[in-house]
């Protein structure tokens, strides 16, 4: 497996579809390359609006959530090191509804604009949520159209990626992050989306004992 997404490059495209998918996917990875000095700009699709969780005892409401989320995801990036976040202002849950022309479009301009030297997305058929994967089919196109040389490479959940045969791919397609440096950082962003994590008992835990919970790799998979 490799072990790098950018070689000798410094920018990082991140195009997801919600607040906390940063985080909870592959925060590690975007603060260990903030923290090389790598230039990172996020694109989150909504603002999480549509979530269910609203906090623990519930807090926000269905007026409250966007703007709690939208802070909380500019927190996030402080502790991981995001230089530019931008929002696509769409309503969460309705990605997928979305004229795909002119998502994709959208989504083009910021490549043309950013030329990163890699960019990440869901995949369009195993995001797990139907606005993950239009996003990342919306990512996808977007990228080839605008005749990007650089990678393009779809997160992957935990460590689903080490076996990478069972979801048809080798080993040669698959980019393995050491993110055992970052647990500090990726805490922090855990733990700044507040509303989204306050239902599970172990980010609140000791330091030590919450840092325990993550896996020492994220994973990545090359289109």
């Amino acid at each position: 497996m490799k072990e790098d997404l950018l070689g000798a490059g410094n920018k990082l495209l991140a195009v997801f579809a919600h607040p906390d998918d940063e985080t909870f996917i592959c925060g590690g990875t975007l603060a260990k390359y903030a923290a090389a000095g790598a230039e990172i700009t996020l694109i989150s699709a909504t603002r999480g609006e549509m979530g269910r969780r609203m906090g623990n005892p519930p807090y926000l409401n269905r007026e409250t959530i966007a703007a709690a989320r939208e802070e909380e995801l500019r927190e996030a990036c402080r502790h991981l090191g995001v230089a530019h976040l931008h929002f696509l202002d769409i309503r969460d849950k309705t990605v997928e509804f979305i004229e795909e022309a002119e998502l994709t479009a959208r989504i083009e301009t910021y490549i043309r604009e950013i030329e990163p030297d890699a960019v990440l997305t869901f995949h369009e058929q195993w995001g797990g949520h139907p606005d993950h994967c239009a996003i990342g089919r919306a990512t996808r196109i977007a990228y080839e159209q605008s005749g990007c040389q650089s990678g393009l490479y779809y997160i992957s959940y935990g460590n689903m990626m080490a076996a990478p045969e069972r979801y048809g791919y080798t080993r040669n397609d698959v980019v393995k992050i050491d993110v055992s440096g970052q647990f500090q950082a990726k805490l922090a962003a855990f733990r700044a989306h507040r509303c989204q994590s306050e239902l599970d008992a172990w980010v609140w835990l000791p330091d030590a004992e919450a840092i325990a919970q993550f896996g020492k790799h994220e994973y990545f998979v090359r289109h």
